[in-house]
């Protein structure tokens, strides 16, 4: 993989990770819309995908941090009002975690073999945009329910919206607000939700793919990649977040569209080459 290749790739890593548009679709259609067919298949390949999902995965960490300590803080027995209803939060994430981790566990393989194919991943991009789009038009509630108020059940229904990410074109971060707004929540909380359920997940399969790899394969270029997709992760969750508090209606209408015009625009442009 050459620089420039590693560059555009950590920038759609770090970009398309966290807004609503699905990573893992951008990441199959991206190198086949340029013709970049042979860097799945480079020595260098699997080393810095894994060191670009780390730069996310510590981007969001350090953004959420202050939420992160309250977490630790809570677990380990501070005993305050607060303190019970962050580690009421804490739990909330947890049991939203499981549904993807067992699912991605038993058939993230099989799902990216059946699906990650460039023309499948634009078709599943434009039903990203539509079910966001849907999901929009339908919302019944605003706000009812709060991040403190919500129950295990509507957790778990979040964490199995989140599940549809391990498709090629579904939005991990789109789902999950989705699933989120759903059960009640506001976007900017369910958008805050989605981002902490992300951060275990993101490092959690990185770090599924450490043993795999060739570790001298690790080098200058592995470091830009985790600073640059780092840097674009950081820059927009803190867009994202200060989006969805200023648009709490139709704050998921933009990336829909974006969506469903790159999907349909891929599989024309696919159909040509």
């Amino acid at each position: 993989m050459s620089f420039l290749q590693a560059l555009l790739l950590s920038i759609l890593q770090g970009v398309t990770e966290l807004f609503p548009v699905s990573s893992l679709g951008h990441t199959v259609i991206v190198p086949a819309l340029l013709g970049w067919h042979a860097i799945e298949k480079s020595d260098n390949f699997l080393p810095l995908v894994v060191t670009m999902h780390f730069g996310t995965a510590v981007a969001l960490l350090i953004y959420f941090r202050h939420d992160w300590l309250e977490f630790g803080l809570s677990v380990l027995g501070r005993k305050s009002d607060r303190g019970a209803l962050d580690r009421r939060l804490f739990i909330m994430l947890v049991i939203a975690t499981i549904p993807a981790a067992v699912l991605g566990f038993l058939l993230e393989k099989k799902l990216k073999h059946a699906f990650a194919t460039p023309m499948l991943a634009a078709v599943f991009l434009v039903i990203n945009g539509l079910l966001l789009l849907l999901g929009e038009r339908l919302r019944k509630s605003d706000g009812t329910v709060t991040l403190d108020t919500m129950g295990w059940e509507s957790a778990l229904g979040i964490g199995f919206a989140q599940a549809l990410a391990l498709i090629p074109g579904f939005s991990r971060s789109g789902t999950t607000v989705l699933g989120g707004i759903f059960v009640g929540l506001n976007h900017e909380d369910s958008a805050r939700f989605a981002f902490l359920m992300a951060t275990p997940i993101i490092f959690g399969a990185a770090a599924h793919e450490i043993p795999k790899i060739d570790h001298h394969a690790f080098g200058l270029l592995a470091l830009m990649c985790f600073v640059v997709s780092g840097l674009f992760a950081y820059a927009s969750t803190s867009f994202l977040m200060r989006w969805f508090k200023a648009h709490d209606q139709g704050a998921l209408a933009p990336f829909a569209y974006y969506c469903a015009i790159a999907g349909f625009a891929s599989i024309a442009w696919l159909n040509l080459i």
